[in-house]
């Protein structure tokens, strides 16, 4: 299991400047049912904003070294003072980074580390514009938060992924654990040398994914996108080749901010690896721009898509169709990142086997405590 930083009383949109800001931080799961256990301390810094620094190789940068702001324990709900930058003028806008350690790095999200969830995720928040104007109170909340996560692209060449998410519970506007921890693994494989790995799952997978030739790949219920952005960014360190493509897809309600974050990490792609957002709704056919595919898919990925059981008919119907697109030489690979909320999601593994699809486990991200994600590779028999 994955913990977070969030704001449960988010910063403001503006504010005057001289005063501090208010914001009640809140340390949970992803999907904020469950708070972190014990204490945890949380420190706080400032980025100045402008599309020269939001732009730049490693977004961010903090200003000065983190400074403490509290010990945060399970059930405290105490709104907090947040001073601003001393030199801090009318017409700057800022944005406010809340991490668990004090280094001037603690804000961005380490994809390569194999303990990237031991810790706390650190949270920033959107621009916070000073503006004389402002009344104290009367400014509108921010809806919004982002996180950054590290993805070494080679040697000496990190890419940057900002990743956006909402600050209301919707479920398809969270980053989840199996997002994070897929996209994880997905970097240690792009990392691995062919043969390191003896599971012959392990290696197909790499081939499959990261090959530099031509490869056709979706996602089903990407959410904020997380995965398909750093399949597509390790892809475009390994190919110039520009015929594939990366599908990500989810709900109409999940599109909006699926493609701000495409847009947003654009720099980080070549035209055939840029993930393509899609509409597709597993209770009906696939739409037309899926099933056009030339050849079918060679992979299909997926990372917590088991937490309604109601849905697995559904998302199976859509596996077996995905599948019949395919000609039998390329029997696309699922990949597969789950936690277990409930035992009773299991049963997605006997369905998958009744329409040819074998699932074997090759892999976990731990996280801060229980349930580690779990990372599959199947292949249809």
């Amino acid at each position: 299991m994955f913990f977070f930083v969030f704001f449960q009383r988010p910063p403001p949109t503006q504010t005057a400047p001289g005063k501090p800001i208010l914001i009640t931080p809140k340390v949970a799961n992803d999907l904020r049912t469950e708070d972190f256990p014990g204490g945890e301390e949380l420190y706080y810094a400032w980025s100045l904003a402008g599309p020269s620094l939001d732009s730049g190789a490693e977004p961010y940068p903090s200003l000065a070294a983190p400074q403490k702001l509290t010990t945060w324990r399970a059930g405290n709900y105490k709104e907090l003072p947040v001073p601003f930058p001393p030199r801090a003028h009318d017409g700057q806008s800022y944005r406010l980074l809340l991490t668990t350690r004090p280094h001037p790095r603690a804000h961005i999200i380490n994809l390569a580390a194999r303990d990237v969830g031991s810790r706390p995720m650190p949270v920033m928040s959107m621009p916070i514009r000073l503006d004389g104007r402002a009344r104290p109170g009367q400014a509108e909340k921010q809806q919004e938060i982002e996180r950054v996560y590290r993805v070494p692209l080679g040697p000496d060449k990190d890419g940057f992924l900002k990743i956006r998410e909402q600050t209301s519970y919707d479920l398809d506007k969270k980053v989840w654990d199996s997002g994070i921890g897929l996209s994880s693994w997905l970097v240690e494989l792009a990392h691995i040398a062919p043969g390191e790995d003896g599971h012959s799952l392990v290696q197909h997978a790499r081939d499959v994914l990261l090959s530099p030739h031509k490869r056709n790949i979706v996602e089903l219920g990407a959410g904020t996108g997380i995965v398909s952005l750093t399949l597509g960014a390790l892809r475009s360190a390994r190919t110039t080749d520009d015929e594939g493509i990366v599908l990500t897809t989810d709900l109409e309600s999940a599109l909006p901010l699926l493609t701000l974050n495409v847009a947003a990490n654009d720099m980080l792609f070549s035209a055939g690896t840029r993930p393509r957002p899609l509409p597709l709704d597993w209770d009906n056919d696939l739409p037309e721009d899926v099933r056009a595919i030339e050849g079918g898919f060679d992979a299909i990925i997926m990372a917590d898509v088991t937490y309604n059981t109601s849905s697995f008919p559904a998302l199976v119907k859509t596996l077996s169709s995905l599948l019949q697109l395919s000609p039998l030489e390329r029997r696309p690979t699922l990949i597969l990142g789950y936690k277990e909320r409930d035992p009773d999601e299991r049963v997605l593994w006997n369905m998958a086997r009744d329409v040819g699809v074998m699932l074997e486990r090759v892999g976990e991200r731990a996280g801060a405590g229980r349930e580690p994600v779990e990372i599959w590779v199947g292949r249809l028999e």
